[in-house]
């Protein structure tokens, strides 16, 4: 498992933009796919973004789509989400998350995810 620690969240208005970190504090994020979920108060956890181990491949939920861009760079053992174009509805604990699983096809699921940070807060007003 990583320890991860996530870091950037904070308040903005609607249209704003936020970037999240994400830091391993704890082994090696580049043996891992790397991806952000959130949760809304009474909600539960969805997929956020994802990223591949080498970066080739990129997956995002259709409401974040060409709006959010996560990246990752594995020598300096972070991922970042780019948060553009904020609306009230994206406002939500953001949590990186760690699936050291080298193919999946439900990765949008929180299953299978074996480590997690302790998420950062993220609030976007109308």
């Amino acid at each position: 498992q990583v320890q991860l620690v996530e870091s950037g969240g904070g308040s903005v208005q609607a249209g704003g933009s936020l970037r999240l970190a994400c830091v391993a504090s704890v082994g090696l994020v580049r043996a891992y796919y790397m991806a952000w979920f959130r949760q809304a108060p009474g909600k539960e956890r969805e997929f956020v973004a994802g990223v591949s181990r080498n970066s080739y491949t990129t997956d995002y939920s259709d409401s974040v789509r060409g709006r959010f861009t996560i990246s990752r760079d594995n020598a300096m053992n972070t991922v970042t989400l780019q948060m553009n174009s904020l609306k009230p509805e994206d406002a939500a604990v953001y949590f990186c998350a760690a699936d050291p699983t080298l193919v999946r096809n439900t990765r949008s699921r929180p299953e299978g995810y074996d480590s997690w940070g302790q998420g950062t807060q993220v609030t976007v007003s109308s």
